[in-house]
């Protein structure tokens, strides 16, 4: 795993404000955090919960309902001990380690088809004997649908119930938490949660104001999803560039991320760049960084003449509606700004890339 470079770049503009260290306040967090209050199990609650999201694996993790899970989806790796857990899904097709133009291409065929990506294993579904699924209709892309669990559900057992986490918003992700919660029997747990993420949006948003008020000016940004080709940001990760003190310039916050061009990013000229592929930890996105041949023009930009191109964490921190969107935002908050902001992303999250 390539672990965050400790090099503080310098994100200042000509006629704009240097980084000058932040005036004393209260710091922001880092590190870990108190747990929710766990509420004593509800009889009536389902016990036995079959996630084949991974955002809503975390979810259900985070609410201290871990020993519930009865089986995760193939690509559910967090928090680690959901790896014991049995597989409920696959993918369809490719092959590991295959390069971004061709998992773009498998993704367009599907889509063009109307097939899935991914495969639903019903036999280990019958033998998980869930009485709680939580799913998605969101993103094809991204996990089993909705339609196609609720209709293998209802062969199994039509007293199992199935629910869809469809978050576009960061609101969204903290009204999924609390949905999870209240299927769950775990509310008080869910509402804890959500105002311990609140509380550590808030200390970002605080301290970005308080550098505004002396002068430092937004970064402009570029968040890419994917790489070759390559997509701008949707969804709630615009909405992570901003409240952590940047100017998304192609990223339309709430509308799926979708496809655009090298000649799009250098016509916006960001001072900085951040590659976050969907579904990729950090040293997949820096691999597969090396293998896209750079634009025409690309030592011209802004972001690559500051040094200020990061490769991070995409699949932990942005790909996954779910609580650690809030270390992704701070993540970018000490990229953005890493004099005020130090030492609080996740270990090993980021890294400078060429």
């Amino acid at each position: 795993m390539v672990r965050g470079s400790g090099r503080r770049p310098d994100g200042g503009r000509r006629g704009e404000a240097a980084l000058t260290p932040a005036e004393p306040r209260r710091p922001v967090r880092s590190g870990p955090r108190p747990g929710p209050r766990r509420r004593a199990a509800d009889d009536r609650a389902p016990q036995r919960i079959a996630s084949l999201l991974p955002s809503a694996t975390e979810i259900v993790a985070a609410l201290g309902l871990a020993d519930r899970l009865v089986g995760v989806s193939h690509e559910c790796d967090y928090p680690a001990d959901v790896s014991r857990l049995p597989v409920l899904t696959r993918d369809a097709g490719g092959h590991p380690g295959d390069a971004s133009r061709e998992i773009h291409r498998r993704v367009g065929d599907a889509l063009h088809s109307g097939s899935s990506l991914y495969e639903l294993d019903e036999a280990a579904l019958v033998e998980a004997k869930p009485d709680l699924i939580l799913t998605q209709e969101l993103c094809r892309v991204c996990a089993v649908g909705y339609r196609e669990v609720n209709e293998v559900a209802r062969r199994i057992d039509a007293g199992i119930t199935v629910v869809s986490l469809e978050p576009t918003t960061i609101e969204g992700i903290f009204n999924a938490i609390v949905t999870v919660g209240a299927f769950t029997g775990a509310e008080d747990a869910a509402l804890d949660l959500v105002a311990s993420l609140r509380e550590r949006l808030a200390d970002v948003e605080e301290t970005v104001a308080d550098r505004r008020a002396i002068g430092l000016t937004a970064p402009r940004v570029v968040a890419l999803e994917w790489l070759d080709p390559p997509f701008r940001a949707g969804h709630w990760v615009p909405e992570q560039v901003r409240r952590a003190g940047g100017w998304e310039l192609l990223g339309e916050a709430g509308a799926p991320s979708a496809e655009t061009t090298w000649g799009a990013v250098l016509e916006v000229d960001p001072d900085t760049l951040v590659l976050m592929p969907c579904g990729l930890h950090v040293g997949q996105a820096v691999a597969e960084w090396a293998r896209v041949d750079r634009p025409a023009g690309w030592r011209a930009m802004d972001a690559v003449r500051r040094g200020r191109v990061f490769a991070v964490d995409g699949s932990a921190y942005f790909s996954r509606p779910g609580p650690r969107v809030i270390d992704g935002i701070e993540l970018l908050a000490e990229i953005f700004d890493p004099d005020a902001f130090v030492d609080v992303a996740p270990p090993g999250s980021w890294t400078p890339v060429q």
